[in-house]
């Protein structure tokens, strides 16, 4: 389950480039390390969680 949601992260970083997703915040394609935070997060709660 943890490397889906990498890999889909990953994928809207590599959209967000290429062409902006218009979401509020994320409205500008400097704006993908924004995602990137996001995924480091989620990384360290999958983490967390884990036994």
């Amino acid at each position: 389950m943890s490397k889906a949601l990498t890999l889909l992260l990953l994928l809207a970083m590599c959209v967000q480039v290429i062409k902006p997703l218009g979401c509020p915040g994320l409205r500008q394609r400097r704006d993908f390390w924004k995602i990137a935070v996001l995924a480091i997060v989620v990384m360290m709660l999958t983490v967390l969680v884990r036994p």
